[in-house]
């Protein structure tokens, strides 16, 4: 194999190794998740939201995640605080099963569309709340812009989302010097290449300002971040617009990518206060136990 080729290879499984990080998915997992999420009354579409919480939470996995595995902490979070809860798939690839969000995001914006109309009529809410990690927290964001999303949603809360792309530790910024290296990411995981800072989505997305009109927009972020990088390049900027460190919180928090969006407790205080800001509690180390 000639050198470059060796190199390229290297950089490529670098690359989807990294990026697994965003969600601890286990095939093996997937059959008794799916029982525990039903049994706990999540994705149970004959929810009806109450007078305290009017509005279905619906949760946008990240980039190699899915609609189960990456919700086992949060989703039963809030379903045990009142909340009518539901989870998509999307950005499947085909023959790739339980590893999704790696199809192009434009197109995975567009399944969000539908599974959003799909829980506004069964719950007959007029809105919904979203909250998604990583890619998660980003895609929806091309719904709202691109696609009418703006008027079907009341809040976006993004855990560790890659607003404006991600340098990946610095891995991205050596694709030129390797070459057909990002004709492989963009051809085989879409995905992927559209997360890079840069890229021709990220530009667009952001184009014209980061936020739009009638929308609640929540940040949460940490400093550990080695996935999205530099982790404030997830930050908003515009009106109705919240940027949070988990460390400004805890000190002690030393979440990453993963454990902000799957365990840690002071990231699920701080989506409830978004959720629900007229009810907001402070949120410290101690504050999150229980």
């Amino acid at each position: 194999m000639l050198p470059w080729k060796h190199a390229l290879r290297t950089l490529s499984v670098l690359l989807l190794t990294a990026a697994a990080t965003l969600a601890p998915t286990a095939a093996a997992q997937a059959a008794p998740a799916q029982a525990a999420a039903t049994s706990r009354g999540w994705n149970d579409f004959s929810c009806k939201p109450s007078a305290a919480h009017p509005r279905p939470v619906v949760l946008v996995h990240g980039t190699l995640g899915n609609s189960i595995d990456n919700w086992l902490g949060l989703a039963p979070y809030l379903v045990n605080r009142g909340y009518c809860v539901f989870s998509l798939d999307y950005g499947q690839l085909p023959n790739v099963p339980f590893f999704h969000g790696l199809g192009p995001i434009d197109k995975s914006a567009e399944q969000l569309k539908v599974y959003v109309d799909k829980v506004l009529a069964a719950t007959g809410a007029p809105e919904a709340d979203l909250v998604g990690h990583s890619q998660g927290g980003m895609m929806p964001r091309h719904y709202l812009k691109f696609l009418g999303g703006a008027a079907k949603v009341n809040a976006l809360v993004g855990i560790a989302p890659d607003n404006h792309g991600t340098t990946l530790s610095g891995l991205t910024k050596l694709l030129p010097y390797f070459p057909g290296a990002e004709e492989f990411i963009s051809a085989n995981t879409p995905g992927l290449a559209d997360q890079i800072a840069g890229s021709p989505f990220i530009t667009r997305l952001n184009a014209g300002g980061d936020t739009v009109p009638g929308v609640t927009y929540t940040v949460i972020t940490t400093k550990y971040d080695e996935v999205v990088t530099p982790y404030r390049s997830g930050f908003l900027d515009g009106p109705n617009v919240t940027n949070i460190v988990i460390q400004d919180k805890c000190a002690l928090d030393l979440s990453e990518h993963v454990a902000i969006g799957t365990v840690d407790r002071v990231t699920f205080h701080e989506v409830v206060n978004a959720l629900d800001p007229a009810h907001a509690t402070p949120t410290t180390c101690v504050s999150v136990i229980g």
